[in-house]
């Protein structure tokens, strides 16, 4: 059934609401959208329309602009917030504004096509995926938003660890287009000023931290009765799940007012509302016509909030009130708070001794899942298992950024000129070796290989070039990695120790001294391995010369 037809038949139920499909995406189910207004009946509320708020975002007025987002209480299907939305999240982007049509050149360069795929994407490996909240999206829509992610994984590699990041991705595209919903996520990843989706584990631990802080303060009797129905444990579990408690358990409506103040003002926003959840709940579970049982509650505190969300007995507008009636609850003592607590986080995990702290961040960096599907679809030699490998081997920092094919022989042909053209800009690069004996091995070069062409202070070019990062491995059938011989400190092996990378018309030499670890010759057809004095490695094939049947080069995005 075409989606005009489902939207049709939906309508066809929903007296008096005409304008609820203008107001969603056309990848919305809005069977089940309530539609709550905070108006007594039969009256009209008298709401501020987008040209409204917008002149206030124009003029700088950002305190005007505030009051009247916390004060309209907009209903759930109104169409301001596909324009409202979107204006909001663009006044926090940096730098130049994204041309149209990037994002979808983005889709091209990941998925080779802009179709939405049939099978399930594999999202990347920052995502929770016991919180992949699709709300009222459709199948197709839940599709979308999976497309939407996974591009923001490709362009950010940068973020390790992100559970609210697709659930906000799946709110705004109840509203707006999918391109317009890439832009909306991109400006709230990296925005000007105010922190809206944390990135990295450490982070979404501090938020965590921080709202129990201030709740010990400003949600003081609430905290105390949480305490008392602990059975003596801390509370901690229950605050660690505090996003949750509004990105899992609200109503869509309550839902949807916190985000039209959320996109303007920053997690701050979130941080209020889980007090007034904190508040709300225990001046309901404690009044005297409660139906709430002080046993149940003990046996299944973890989700005696979620629960009551869920149920919230008061209005999105009373909501909103008690959060931001919060007294002496500034953004100051907020931002104070969150900064005592990551830097107490950050020394503690320094304190745990540095061994520890460089494996636990390599293990945060195997390849991003995205990684994976670039490698996967662009390698005619690499097994995952053999990707893995190979990422554990890579400097910490590269391995944050996305691998792209550059050169291959399957598809750009065996010539030198070719090999110079496609990858002697890109620093570093990777080269894969696939022999016709089935060998696998390489190096990860860490300097341009345009460098050939630099001369020296007489005018001469240099011979090699590189630097100690450098380093040969094999992957078949020995799985070994050979780093530079001088990395331990050992200065006193001469100038045969530091010979990293060479290169001219005739041929491509990677490790020098009493023999060449790789040597290829201009045609990349015929190569031989011995034994050298950069890496002290063994030939990386048994035979000593080798005939390429594939060699692959791969840069990374963005180093």
């Amino acid at each position: 059934m075409p989606v005009n037809a489902i939207g049709a038949e939906q309508l066809s139920g929903i007296e008096e609401e005409s304008d609820i499909y203008e107001a969603f995406a056309p990848h919305v189910d809005t069977s089940n959208i309530s539609v709550l207004t905070d108006t007594p009946p039969g009256k009209k509320p008298n709401l501020k329309s987008f040209q409204d708020v917008q002149s206030l975002i124009q003029q700088g007025k950002k305190r005007e602009a505030k009051i009247v987002l916390r004060e309209n209480s907009w209903p759930t299907n109104s169409p301001i917030r596909s324009q409202l939305w979107p204006a909001l999240c663009a006044q926090h982007h940096v730098g130049k504004t994204m041309l149209d049509g990037f994002y979808w050149d983005m889709v091209n360069q990941v998925f080779g096509t802009t179709e939405l795929p049939e099978k399930p994407i594999m999202l990347p490996p920052f995502v929770d995926s016991t919180h992949c909240l699709p709300y009222h999206l459709t199948r197709k829509g839940r599709a979308v938003a999976d497309r939407v992610v996974s591009v923001l994984g490709y362009a950010c590699p940068d973020i390790t660890y992100s559970p609210t990041l697709y659930p906000i991705t799946s709110i705004l595209l109840h509203f707006m287009s999918e391109e317009e919903c890439y832009h909306c996520m991109a400006s709230l990843v990296a925005p000007k000023e105010k922190v809206f989706i944390t990135q990295t584990k450490l982070l979404y631990e501090v938020t965590w931290k921080t709202v129990m802080q201030i709740a010990k303060k400003h949600a003081k009797s609430a905290v105390n009765y949480l305490s008392t129905m602990c059975n003596g444990q801390k509370p901690e579990s229950i605050f660690m799940d505090w996003c949750w408690w509004i990105l899992g358990g609200l109503p869509f409506p309550h839902l949807v007012r916190v985000m039209d103040c959320f996109f303007h003002e920053g997690i701050k926003v979130f941080y209020r509302v889980s007090l007034a959840i904190l508040i709300l709940f225990h001046k309901h579970v404690t009044s005297s016509n409660s139906e709430w049982d002080t046993d149940a509650i003990k046996n299944d505190i973890d989700n005696a909030l979620p629960k009551f969300c869920k149920n919230i007995p008061v209005s999105p507008a009373k909501l909103l009130r008690t959060a931001f009636s919060i007294r002496a609850l500034s953004s100051t003592y907020i931002s104070r708070v969150f900064l005592k607590t990551e830097m107490l986080l950050k020394s503690k995990s320094v304190l745990s001794g540095p061994k520890q702290m460089v494996r636990s961040r390599s293990s945060d960096n195997l390849p991003t899942s995205q990684s994976q599907i670039n490698v996967q679809m662009m390698s005619h030699t690499l097994t995952i298992r053999e990707l893995f490998t190979l990422w554990s081997w890579l400097p910490v920092r590269i391995t944050m950024y996305q691998p792209i094919l550059l050169y291959t022989t399957e598809e750009h042909g065996c010539s030198l000129t070719t090999f110079y053209v496609r990858v002697e800009q890109h620093e570093p690069t990777l080269l894969m070796i696939k022999t016709c004996n089935n060998e696998v091995f390489g190096a990860y070069c860490s300097s341009r290989w345009f460098e050939r062409n630099l001369k020296d202070d007489r005018g001469q070019r240099q011979a090699y070039f590189g630097t100690g990062e450098t380093f040969l491995f094999s992957l078949y059938p020995e799985r070994a990695k050979y780093p530079w011989v001088g990395i331990e400190g050992d200065t006193g092996l001469g100038h045969a120790s530091e010979l990293f990378m060479a290169a001219d018309s005739k041929m491509i030499t990677i490790g020098g001294g009493e023999g060449q670890a790789i040597w290829m010759d201009e045609n990349i057809r015929f190569g031989k391995t011995d034994r050298c004095q950069t890496f002290n490695n063994p030939p990386l094939c048994a035979s000593g010369d080798f005939e390429i049947r594939v060699l692959e080069v791969y840069g990374f995005v963005g180093a």
